[in-house]
């Protein structure tokens, strides 16, 4: 058994340890609580109005944060969608996930997640969990192995592509193994806003199950590029952001048109408002459903995004400070690309108006809702259970360090320990690119390069980089040439 293994094996073993003497995370009923996990799609550490977005209001996000924790250092999985939600449902970061980046399958998909792999649906399974996914999935094209059908959800709706997913007026989604035909926007029409579609999706599921332990997996495709929102959110912010940010794309007789392109967009700023507040909408629907059917005390809801803020079809970053003064945006491993928010509620456990400054990533998500359902988690994960945080009680173990692997864009890798962020970029030309060196806590923006004065951390980092990232069995998840560190 390696260090690794041995390390998570001890930690594994003390969080269970923690289950037996931890009756706060108990449900009302004895039965393990539902699990409700919503990400957001590119939505900036800035973007919520109680995350300091000054433009407009999130009034439901802001209610679900005054009702638990917010946690202020939480990172994504990765800085694009497939590996983050890799590293979310694998317990892994990306220098041993699976899937470490957005790789295309044709003509409809991503490159999916291997069979073996265990995920966190089919561990919560194991527990008597139903389990529904509705949302985007790109991690396995329709009928593969990564289909959500084969890793562990007993339902799905929404898209399965993640490019297909660009389009909000999709000509169709699926529904498990059924493709659902949207007669209503044959050719140019716009008669079915996906989004919409998936909602009324979600909230049955929870309706269907009330009964039984669930998890509700939402991986929203709002507030993704392109930049569309139906006319009755679009009303409330028309003029309300002048100047206007506008993008000219794949419109009608553009091969990309509903196929992966943008369409054009004369109103950038008003549609992000628009598109934020109807996912504000949806989660205050949600929020709403589990109060109607009593559940709320039985109920552990996580919010969070899968990256930093993009910068695509219209949206400008800049104007909303979507990445809340972070350097960086989607793409880059600077924190404005993967700090992100995460809220936790769950009334009568997690203490209300709440926060936290835990260092966690996507990959804890995991352990700590596998520990919440009294389950065990794989010994292997990276992650860590948060759990002793979200419940004030027993002892929260602490990271080494996070990690972060990015191979389009040259490649790049972050890497966090402590107050200190280490940065590479460019290591596909340059193995040995010199690593840029930070400390988060006087200088969160990332402005200063500490690299010259602190050699010994330098090292470290380095060191660390090196072991955290191992070969893929996927040849295209590789560094080329292999890094060097």
């Amino acid at each position: 058994m390696n260090q690794r293994i041995l390390l998570s094996s001890i930690v594994t073993i003390g969080l269970l340890i923690l289950v037996g003497c931890s009756p706060k995370a108990e449900t009302t009923d004895g039965r393990p609580p539902n699990i409700i996990y919503i990400l957001a799609d590119d939505l900036g550490y800035g973007d919520l109005s109680s995350w300091g977005n000054t433009h407009f209001s999130t009034p439901h996000l802001d209610a679900l944060n005054s009702s638990g924790m917010r946690f202020t250092q939480h990172y994504s999985g990765s800085t694009v969608c497939a590996p983050s939600r890799s590293c979310l449902m694998t317990g892994l970061h990306t220098g041993h996930t699976p899937i470490r980046g957005n790789k295309e399958i044709q003509p409809e998909g991503q490159e999916p997640l291997p069979d073996a792999t265990l995920t966190l649906p089919e561990i919560l399974k194991s527990k008597g969990y139903v389990t529904g996914a509705f949302g985007k999935w790109g991690l396995g094209f329709p009928g593969s192995e990564g289909d959500p059908l084969n890793q562990g959800f007993d339902e799905f709706y929404g898209y399965n592509c993640q490019r297909f997913a660009h389009n909000y007026y999709p000509y169709h989604l699926w529904h498990n193994d059924q493709r659902i035909e949207l007669e209503e926007n044959a050719g140019t029409s716009e008669g079915r806003y996906a989004p919409t579609l998936i909602q009324k999706e979600t909230l049955a599921f929870i309706e269907t199950n009330k009964d039984e332990p669930f998890f509700c997996f939402v991986p929203h495709v709002i507030p993704h590029a392109e930049m569309f929102a139906p006319e009755e959110y679009m009303e409330r912010f028309r003029g309300k952001f002048l100047p206007e940010s506008t993008y000219e794309g794949a419109d009608e007789g553009h091969e990309r048109y509903r196929a992966g392109g943008y369409g054009s967009q004369s109103e950038g700023h008003a549609a992000f408002a628009a598109m934020v507040t109807m996912l504000d909408d949806h989660v205050g629907q949600i929020v709403a459903k589990i109060n109607e059917l009593g559940l709320a005390r039985n109920t552990l809801i996580i919010f969070s995004s899968d990256n930093g803020p993009h910068q695509e079809a219209g949206h400008d970053p800049a104007y909303f400070n979507s990445n809340g003064g972070l350097r960086g945006v989607k793409r880059d491993l600077y924190e404005g690309g993967i700090r992100v928010p995460m809220i936790a509620s769950w009334p009568g456990v997690i203490e209300p108006d709440s926060q936290s400054d835990h260092q966690s990533a996507f990959w804890d998500v995991l352990p700590t809702v596998a520990e919440a359902a009294g389950v065990s988690a794989p010994e292997h994960v990276d992650g860590i259970s948060f759990l002793p945080t979200l419940i004030g009680e027993g002892h929260q173990v602490e990271h080494e360090y996070l990690y972060w692997e990015f191979h389009e864009r040259g490649g790049r890798q972050g890497i966090r320990k402590g107050d200190w962020k280490g940065v590479k970029y460019g290591i596909n030309e340059v193995p040995n690119a010199p690593l840029e060196l930070y400390n988060l806590s006087d200088d969160p923006r990332e402005t200063t390069n500490l690299a010259a004065q602190h050699p010994e951390i330098v090292s470290e980092l380095e060191a660390l980089m090196k072991s955290a990232n191992t070969p893929s069995s996927i040849e295209k998840f590789n560094f080329s040439p292999p890094s060097a560190n």
